[in-house]
Formats: C-alpha cells, structure tokens, sequence
C-alpha cells in the first residue's frame, strides 16, 4: 500500500519532533557528565540547530540515493 503525500508530511513532522526533543534531553542529561553545564534556553536552541542540521543532511542523503537509483536504473 502507498503512503499518502499527506501522511508522508505527518510522518517527517513527527520524525522532527521527535529528533528535537530527543537531542534536547540527551543534551540536558549528557553534558554534566562531560562538566558543560548549559540553561534549558541553550539546549533549547542547540537542540533547534541539531534539528535543522539533521533535516538538512537527511534531503542531502535522499537526494544523493535517488541520483544512485536514476543512474542504475539507465
């Protein structure tokens, strides 16, 4: 069965959700073990260009696999 462009949007806006809140509270909990102590407002804003970076680097990877496809595809 194919998923729908609309469930395909819903699916990458919780996958970012997600990946946000995970980065956050991975940060909050790590970075005392390492002695880097940050305000909720910095792992907020650090977890926004984590976030930012992944999305970025995942339409990279996307991009660079349907190119491999194409050119096998030929």
């Amino acid at each position: 069965m194919k998923q729908s462009r609309a469930m395909s949007l819903v699916e990458s806006l919780a996958n970012v959700a997600v990946g946000y809140g995970v980065a956050v509270v991975t940060q909050i909990l790590i970075f005392p073990i390492f002695g880097l102590h940050t305000t909720l407002a910095q792992n907020l804003m650090m977890g926004g260009i984590f976030t930012v970076v992944s999305i970025g680097r995942s339409y990279a990877l996307r991009r660079l696999f349907e190119e491999i496809r194409l050119r096998h595809a030929r």
